[in-house]
């Protein structure tokens, strides 16, 4: 039977004629695959009946002689027994010499349907079994059948009790069975051996058809009844000579081939139809001759005792044989001792109206469907055998449970259907696997297979099947699915109503009336799993309304979190591989894991391993076995051979143990458990090193796998050099290692050392190490992704790994870089810069000009920017080494200072170019103007301070340095709102400052060229103010402001000292009394500041005696305090002398009076207060604030004058 059995292939249409005789399907053949269904008119009531053949090996139809009266049918024709053309093959099976069940026919038909099987069919099995259950009512002869259940399909299979009993005599495999059968059913058992009339009618039914396609053959001798015994008797049994297979005498192999099994399990049949009766769908397996020819196109044929009327089992059986192949017509050759006596013609649906064989279909339909809806209501668990039995003579029908009763002897595996059950368990669940496009809805089934697949079998004695079962358990988990798939919209976490659980208990009884029981009453057999009191109940319409509730729906297992379902798959990976290293023999190589025991693993000294050389060396092993992985070099320590079902079946449990380590290692990283990720990460790694050592071939899949878990490894080493502070939590979590995990690093440890990516894994304490580690996994990984064209295959990936790649060298370059500023702080001043610090600064220069190479590749323009920035910040760290590298005393602004300065600012201009534009990225953009506003200034600052004046002239300087305070000014944004606004405005202010102190101090120095002059007195005027008006927006900085204001003053006297005339120095004095009156704003800021000081003390109850302020300074409050009380006490001085010696001159003005009356007073108050040195700091700051009010309202006098000078001042600029 080794044809294709999909063929689809339909009944033929009733009215198909065909020259020379109906014909069978031949071999190989397949029909027209319309459906064609019959529906049967009788007795005013229908019954619905649709074949469909799905398989025939039966050859062309044979047209049927009809025989001559009075031929003779004892005598045998020429033909009989012999094979003939018109026959084909299975010849002797389609003239009926063999009505014989074999015992496990329904698990035939089963292998070679299995998409039928467990969802679309309710049952499979031989037409006979199915028509003898549907005479139970009927019939007072005994019914033995084997029922097993497979998804919502049952497996009917006679049982025949008379041989199995007989072969338990010789071998003592069922002597359970027999025991309980003797003891509960049958207690004087003995061997009912067949009549001799049987075999006699058998003989001339077998002479009939053989004349019946062969009129004009000889006749033969008549043999001997003993010879018609023997041969006919060798004819109804199995050819290969054994109906019963011995408990495990299945290969195992089977797996591979179950249907070539030579223990029964072939598909027989000369006809696997799938019949539809009613809405029963049912994979029926028929033998019936069926001819044709002329006006029959199609016949079944039919030898009767013309004294011996019809009953209605024989009706019953005629009718159902035709419905079920779908035969229109039934011819019926009548014969007296032999002899032919006449033909009769009937139709199928005339059958149930003949005399004497009276039925009705009704009844049948309601039969079916009680007996499918008993059988599906109590036969609740896959793989267990349940057997049907009813004695001769009996009206009670009882179902066991055969499986749980073997299960109470010595040897539970003496069930010989356990093999094929298991098979069939495990091909459906293949089958279902194989459907990628509808197979997550079936997850609960599939589940429930397997798991029940793998209890049948017997770990020592079936390694292969229950290593595939548990690698299919742990693909049903879907390991890369997306986090929101864990969700209760998930279709794994719904109620499948095609699952089930496999230890759900029987179902209870679904009769309202309890017609069926496991009660315990004393006539009742309390082993039975339910009992049919009377057959009669059988015949009720909807006594068991069962049939379409017979399976509670059963979630598939919800893994609440991602670690609870990497468990899951980690433990069936474990048992595949229990499995598969068991099959191998070679245990004794190696020591066994103890649970209790960590297995050792290698560990490189650290003073190697961890340091950069010991890792380049790690790295070149690595990308040499990379290398050798294109070559397929193949290096198990078992010895295992390539290519045989262990070798496969390792590496696929390998390759899915990696995939769950990986994981579990990226769902704790997201946790923060760095500690925990690496152990994973590391498992996944000898996981996937043990694969190439296994792999002949391996696939750009798998190294895009490997190219994964390197990334992931990076990032946890990362992580864990940002997270020292919680290092022993995490080398806690990294050393834990569960049972689980020591067993399967044991399967690994058979074929490999696992210790190919040990460099990536260890748990450094070294900072510097760590961050290595990190850049070499990126490293890896990246080089991974070059070998074939994995990175344009893959460019998401591609892209996170350089991204990576440019991170992590740049979070290098920044530690060697703070290593470098720390070396340089602790460095004595004046000491020349030391090897060390300029090693520091190759190597952060090397992984910054990387870092921006990787990001620049990927046109990553904001992150190439930062690089960049971080470029020029290494660039001023090393100015800064050079401006300490000199005599403080003799400090001038060095040339290297300069050459350094001018490459930090060369990469921020670099970095704004990379920018573009400040839309890309706005906190970049800021970030990078700030620093470059920095350098600019600081270079400045450094220049204005140590002036190089031994190199270049002072005019040149001044250039430079304005230039340079400029550039600053131009990258310092005062205008927008954000957290620096507050420092760009301070900047900007100081850079004022620094300006007009720059121009004022060269107004002073400055000799002849007055245009020049001139300038330096307008811009120093300009500078001030500006200054002022930006220290006055800030809060925080009123002694700066004061002392801009003070060098107002400063600047003002230096004016007045060059100035001949009383009414010029008037006019300049005033305006540098009204810059003094301008300066009450700063006084209220630190009046307001130490006045919060002050209180603060005593709202805690403490002592109030705080000398200082964290916000000012002051010891600086005092200094300028004091010296503004001097310029201030000064200016008025000066002011009333001038306006004395103008009023002895002019005519008396009362405004100018007024004026000089208050300045006299404010003086005098001003020396009183000066006068006593005990007055405390607030004090002398609010009578300053109070004389400054004065001055301002100058009682209504002074107004005109300051006003008057100030514009004419103004106007004189």
């Amino acid at each position: 039977m080794g044809d294709s059995r999909e063929a689809g292939a339909e009944a033929p249409p009733a009215g198909a004629s065909a020259q020379g005789g109906l014909s069978l399907l031949s071999q190989g053949e397949s029909e027209e695959p319309s459906a064609q269904e019959s529906d049967l008119f009788l007795g005013g009531s229908e019954v619905k009946s649709r074949a469909v053949v799905k398989y025939s090996s039966a050859p062309p139809r044979t047209a049927f002689a009809r025989l001559e009266e009075k031929t003779d049918l004892k005598l045998p024709p020429a033909n009989w027994l012999r094979e003939s053309a018109k026959l084909g093959p299975a010849g002797t099976t389609i003239l009926g010499n063999s009505k014989k069940s074999k015992p496990f026919s329904s698990f035939g038909m089963a292998y070679d349907f299995i998409d039928s099987v467990g969802n679309d069919v309710d049952v499979v099995s031989d037409s006979e079994n199915i028509k003898k259950l549907l005479k139970i009512p009927y019939s007072k002869s005994h019914v033995s059948m084997a029922v097993h259940r497979i998804g919502r399909t049952l497996l009917l299979d006679e049982l025949d009790i008379q041989e199995l009993f007989m072969r338990s005599s010789q071998t003592g495999d069922w002597t359970w069975l027999k025991e309980f059968y003797q003891r509960l059913i049958d207690q004087k058992w003995q061997r009912k051996k067949k009549s001799k009339e049987h075999w006699y009618q058998k003989a001339i039914l077998s002479k009939f058809l053989y004349y019946s396609i062969n009129g004009d053959g000889a006749a033969q001798p008549v043999p001997s009844a003993e010879e018609q015994e023997s041969s006919s008797s060798g004819q109804a049994r199995d050819p290969s000579g054994a109906s019963w297979p011995a408990p495990f005498e299945m290969p195992s192999s089977v797996s591979e081939d179950p249907s070539a099994s030579s223990q029964g399990l072939k598909n027989d049949f000369v006809r696997n139809i799938l019949w539809t009766f009613e809405d029963i769908h049912m994979l029926v397996g028929s033998n019936m001759p069926i001819f044709g020819g002329g006006r029959y196109p199609a016949v079944s044929l039919r030898l009767r005792d013309n004294n011996k009327p019809i009953n209605v089992l024989t009706g019953i059986d005629y009718w159902l044989d035709n419905l079920i192949c779908n035969v229109p017509e039934l011819v019926m050759c009548f014969h007296v001792n032999g002899i032919v006596q006449k033909y009769e013609m009937i139709k199928t649906e005339e059958i149930p109206n003949l005399e004497n064989s009276n039925f009705s279909t009704k009844v049948i339909k309601d039969i079916a469907q009680n007996i499918l809806s008993f059988l599906k209501s109590n036969c609740t668990k896959e793989g267990h055998t349940y057997w049907l039995f009813k004695a001769s003579g009996s009206d009670i029908v009882k179902l066991y449970d055969l499986t749980t009763l073997c299960e109470e002897t010595e040897d539970k595996y003496q069930n010989p259907f356990t093999m094929p059950v298991a098979i069939l368990l495990y091909k459906v669940a293949c089958n279902m696997m194989m459907k990628k496009n509808q197979n997550k809805k079936h997850y609960g089934t599939i589940r429930t297979l397997l798991l029940n697949c793998v209890k049948l079998l017997d770990k020592s004695r079936h390694p292969q099947i229950i290593a595939s079962a548990n690698y299919m358990l742990s693909e049903l988990f879907q390991l890369d699915e997306p986090k929101k798939e864990e969700s209760s919209e998930s279709p794994l976490n719904e109620n499948s109503d095609e699952s089930y659980s496999e230890e759900e208990e029987e179902m209870p009884d679904s009769d309202e009336n309890g017609s069926y029981s496991t009660s315990s009453d004393p006539s009742d057999d309390n082993k039975a799993v339910a009992i049919i009191k009377s057959v009669g109940e059988l015949s009720v319409p909807e006594k068991y309304k069962s049939i379409h509730q017979i399976r509670p729906s059963c979630a598939f297992p919800v893994c609440h979190g991602t670690e609870e379902r990497c468990r899951l798959v980690l433990s069936y990976v474990l048992e595949g591989l229990k499995s598969v290293d068991s099959s191998l023999k070679k245990e004794s190589d190696l020591p066994a894991a103890d649970p209790s025991t960590p297995i050792p693993l290698k560990y490189e000294d650290e003073s190697t391993g961890g340091s950069p050389e010991g890792l380049e060396k790690q790295m070149a092993l690595f990308l040499d076995k990379m290398g050798s992985l294109q070559k397929s070099n193949y290096s198990s320590q078992s010895g295992m051979i390539p290519g045989t079902w262990q070798h496969k079946m390792k590496l696929q449990l390998i390759l899915k143990s990696s995939k769950a380590y990986y994981v579990l290692s990226d769902a704790a990283m997201s946790l923060q458990k760095y500690g925990r990720a690496l152990r994973y990460i590391k498992l996944a790694l000898q996981s996937h090193d043990t694969y190439c050592c296994l792999c002949t071939n391996t696939f750009s899949e798998v190294l895009l796998f490997l190219s994964q878990y390197l990334t992931l490894c990076g990032d946890i080493q990362l992580m864990l050099a940002q997270n020292a502070n919680n290092r022993a939590a995490h080398l806690e979590e990294f050393n834990y290692q569960t049972k689980e995990d020591q067993e399967i690093l044991h399967s690994l440890h058979r074929e490999s050392s696992c210790q190919g990516f040990a460099w990536a894994t260890d748990l450094s304490t070294d900072l510097e190490s760590q961050l290595s580690v990190s850049c070499k996994c990126y490293e890896a990984a990246n080089e991974i992704l070059q070998f074939s064209d994995l990175k344009n295959q893959n460019p998401e990936h591609y892209v996170q790994v350089l991204k990576r790649m440019g991170n992590i060298r740049n979070e290098i370059g920044v530690f060697y870089m703070n290593q470098a500023a720390a070396l340089q702080s602790e460095r004595v001043v004046s000491t020349s810069v030391s090897s060390a610090e300029q090693q520091l600064w190759k190597k952060s220069f090397s992984c910054f000009e990387r870092g921006i190479h990787n990001f620049e590749s990927i046109d990553d323009a904001t992150n190439a920017a930062l690089l960049l920035c971080n470029t020029g910040r290494l660039m001023r760290i090393c100015a800064q080494a050079h401006c300490g590298a000199g005599d403080e005393f003799k400090r001038e602004f060095s040339p290297e200072e300069g050459l350094y300065y001018n490459k930090a600012v060369d990469y921020y201009l670099k970095a704004l170019r990379s920018l573009g534009a400040r839309d890309i990225h706005p906190a970049v953009w800021d970030s990078v103007n700030w620093e470059l506003s920095t350098t600019y200034f600081t270079m400045a600052t450094l220049q204005q301070d140590y002036a190089p004046l031994s190199r270049k002239a002072q005019e040149q300087i001044e250039k430079e340095v304005s230039e340079a305070m400029m550039k600053s000014l131009k990258y310092c944004d005062v205008d927008s709102a954000s957290a620096r606004q507050p420092l760009c405005q301070y900047r900007a202010a100081t850079i004022h400052h620094r300006l007009a102190s720059m121009y004022h101090s060269c107004l002073r120095n400055q000799v002849g060229d007055e245009h020049l002059r001139k300038q330096h007195r307008v811009l120093a005027d300009l500078h001030y103010s500006k200054a002022v008006k930006l220290f006055q927006l800030l809060k925080d900085a009123p002694c700066e402001l004061l002392r801009v204001q003070l060098e107002r003053v400063a600047f003002a006297e230096f004016q007045m000292t060059s100035q001949n005339s009383n009414i010029g120095k008037l006019k300049t004095l005033s305006g540098a009394l009204d810059v003094m009156v301008r300066t009450k704003h700063a006084f209220q800021l630190m009046r307001k500041e130490l006045a919060e000081e002050f209180d603060q003390p005593k709202s805690d109850g403490t002592s109030p005696a705080v000398d200082s302020s964290p916000s000012l300074n002051r010891e600086e409050v005092i200094k300028l305090l004091s010296i503004f009380e001097s310029r201030f006490s000064f200016l008025l001085l000066q002011s009333i002398k001038l306006l004395s010696s103008t009023k002895r001159k002019a005519s008396s003005n009362i405004e100018e009076d007024t004026v000089l009356k208050t300045n006299k007073h404010i003086y005098s108050q001003l020396l009183r207060a000066t006068a006593n040195k005990n007055t405390a700091l607030l004090e002398r700051i609010d009578l300053l604030v109070h004389l400054l009010d004065q001055l301002a309202r100058g009682g209504g006098g002074p107004g005109w004058r300051y006003g008057r000078c100030k514009h004419q001042t103004t106007a004189q600029r």
